[in-house]
């Protein structure tokens, strides 16, 4: 932790920060708890959302000064696709992987009885699913939902269907439900399976209604998944408030990062001003004992959510230029190399971050990209930068 009193003072100490009710909202959560915002000299009222689209339109409207967001969503928003146009900013990526696809019971029968294993291999569930779609012939199309259109959800669910040979524009029908609405949607028969982030993988698997084919893991290991976004502006007006901020938040990834804390974390989440769950079902993926399907023996899986290690907090740009190609490509927008290079410049402000992190004495990698799809374990990027594995299907 930084001496507070050598920050320049907040330009205002208050501040509204809107969230989720998902398991990697565990940084916004915990720097309150543990009294993080109040170590910099702000007053965070925590405001709890039901959906991204919410979320994202009381940022740009003013209603909430900050919000955990998608990483693709400032991107997004910034070209004014889905809606509302404002040029939002991250300076702090939140949280690595944290999501998973579900699929009916009846539907994980299906997959498994022609070979798909998800607790194995991802692809084999998409391969699976891939077979029965085509001995299906033209039997009504399948429904599954995604937490948003510019979400790593649909990029990750895309990802999956290709894998197994399914056009995810042709094959299947992609909805879009907030997360609070899979579980029961799904129980409902309303959708076939969907991908979102934790806890509602575990509830659907916790309550029988659903069986995990592929953790976001699986299809892109340590991709980057929740940011901290502000508007453009709102940084200009505070930059000292937005600072503290960062610094508040990325002190509570570090204690995130020690597997220690998860059980204590977990706890806190559960509590009703928070997630409203049992911790029974917020701990199997914080802590790393993942269960994919009802009476299954969990897996571990300790990087299922990753807060503080592997840079986790750099908002890389090669990884917004990614995001912003395949947010393009989903409706059917070509953008250029430079104007990808420049809106993603303008978004991803990876000097936001060196500075945060100078402040607490935590490295930062010299570059803002990295290879991607590399790597099959932890490596080193350079003296002091270690990153985690990056395989993708």
């Amino acid at each position: 932790m930084t001496d507070a009193r050598r920050l320049p003072p907040a330009e205002k100490n208050r501040v509204n920060l809107g969230y989720l009710r998902l398991t990697d909202s565990a940084p916004v959560i915990m720097a309150r708890e543990l009294g993080l915002y109040a170590s910099y000299d702000l007053d965070v009222e925590l405001q709890r959302e039901v959906s991204w689209a919410n979320l994202r339109d009381k940022l740009v409207t003013g209603v909430i000064d900050a919000g955990q967001m998608l990483a693709p969503l400032p991107l997004s928003t910034s070209l004014g696709l889905g809606g509302l146009r404002a040029d939002v900013i991250t300076g702090l990526a939140l949280s690595l992987n944290g999501n998973a696809i579900t699929l009916s019971p009846s539907l994980s029968a299906a997959i498994g009885a022609l070979g798909g294993d998800a607790e194995t291999s991802a692809r084999s569930t998409a391969e699976a699913l891939g077979s029965w779609l085509r001995a299906r012939g033209d039997s009504e199309q399948l429904t599954l939902a995604s937490a948003h259109s510019f979400s790593c959800h649909t990029f990750l669910l895309q990802m999956w269907l290709r894998a197994g040979g399914i056009d995810p524009q042709r094959d299947v029908r992609i909805i879009v439900l907030p997360p609070e609405q899979m579980v029961d949607s799904l129980s409902r028969g309303s959708i076939d399976g969907f991908c979102v982030g934790e806890p509602w993988n575990s509830i659907a698997v916790q309550y029988g209604v659903g069986a995990v084919q592929a953790s976001g893991y699986q299809i892109w290991n340590n991709g980057i998944e929740k940011v901290l976004g502000v508007l453009a502006s709102w940084h200009q007006h505070y930059p000292a408030t937005h600072l503290r901020l960062r610094l508040a938040l990325l002190e509570s990834c570090q204690w995130l990062a020690d597997p220690a804390n998860r059980d204590e974390a977990a706890r806190i989440l559960a509590m009703p001003e928070y997630l409203d769950t049992p911790v029974s079902q917020v701990a199997p993926s914080l802590t790393g004992q993942f269960v994919y399907s009802k009476g299954r023996a969990p897996v571990a899986m300790p990087h299922f959510h990753v807060f503080g290690r592997f840079q986790a907090g750099f908002p890389w740009r090669s990884d917004g230029e990614w995001l912003l190609q395949q947010t393009g490509a989903l409706v059917g927008k070509t953008l250029s190399a430079e104007r990808i290079k420049s809106l993603v410049q303008q978004t991803y402000r990876t000097d936001l971050y060196r500075e945060a992190a100078r402040h607490l004495q935590l490295p930062s990698p010299s570059g803002d990209y990295k290879p991607a799809n590399r790597h099959g374990e932890v490596w080193e990027l350079e003296p002091g930068i270690e990153l985690g594995p990056d395989l993708s299907l």
